[in-house]
């Protein structure tokens, strides 16, 4: 999406668009600090600050029958209380996770250092994220699909919602509804010029893995469906928020079609 921008295939005539690109942990903190106008998220973290950031619909991602891995050294058996390292406190996967496993023991990594540290044995098993679910070494396993998990917990039939972007609510809405159009105009513009970005990006040096790796990952969570989100991933969060008040990680229910950017707004102001 930022690249789309970056390199100046759509943009705002009035507006400078700076890019930070930070793990998405990290991004969860800041977005709890209230630091960025833009962020992305994840969206187990956005009950947490949903006064100070509404939803935009747009640059999302999703599982369609996958999702993270939890991990173990092959033919380990895991006991109820085994040492797991994840990706951050606020992700949409430690949610789960917790959910799924509340007597495990947890420690907080880098999403690039989860893999090594299982192989070395410093914690039993971990959950992989991004592309390290495409390239973990063979002498790891898979104990469970977190899409499992979100499969149980959900009801099944439902994409798992992973991660979005959120906007400063302390920005005027035409403001934020403009951010909104030209973001999605950019993950629409990046979608379709895939094959083209991918060089630009790999000749830059700006990717961690190699060009087939990199198609497999967008086709997995940058693909058509993560333009503008639709009803069904909506009614999706609206579970996820749903299971996390339930088992006491929100103070209060929220419905994710009330936090969304009011785009409606623009119709009765110039109407």
């Amino acid at each position: 999406m930022f690249y789309a921008i970056k390199f100046g295939w759509v943009g705002l005539d009035d507006v400078q668009f700076d890019n930070i690109a930070l793990d998405i942990e990290t991004l969860n903190e800041k977005a709890l600090k209230n630091i960025y106008d833009i962020s992305a998220i994840s969206f187990g973290l956005y009950p947490l600050i949903k006064d100070e950031y509404a939803l935009l619909r747009t640059a999302v991602s999703f599982g369609e029958g996958y999702g993270p891995k939890l991990i173990k050294k092959k033919g380990m058996k895991l006991k109820r209380n085994f040492k797991v390292a994840l990706s951050g406190k606020y992700t949409t996967n430690a949610l789960l996770f917790k959910i799924a496993y509340p007597d495990a023991r947890i420690v907080y990594k880098n999403f690039l250092e989860i893999e090594e540290a299982v192989l070395s044995g410093e914690v039993d098993a971990g959950v992989l994220i991004h592309e390290s679910i495409l390239t973990f070494d063979d002498k790891l396993e898979v104990e469970r699909e977190l899409w499992d998990i979100w499969q149980e917990l959900s009801g099944g039939d439902l994409p798992l919602p992973l991660g979005g972007m959120g906007v400063r609510r302390s920005i005027p809405i035409t403001r934020a509804i403009a951010y909104e159009e030209v973001l999605t105009q950019a993950v629409d513009v990046a979608h379709q010029n895939k094959k083209l970005l991918s060089q630009m990006l790999m000749q830059r040096n700006l990717i961690r893995v190699d060009a087939d790796k990199l198609d497999r990952y967008l086709d997995l969570y940058a693909n058509e469906n993560s333009i503008t989100m639709n009803d069904i991933q909506l009614d999706a969060i609206d579970i996820l928020f749903e299971l996390g008040y339930k088992h006491g990680y929100y103070p209060s229910r929220i419905k994710v079609r009330d936090h969304l950017v009011p785009v409606e707004y623009k119709d009765f102001r110039f109407a």
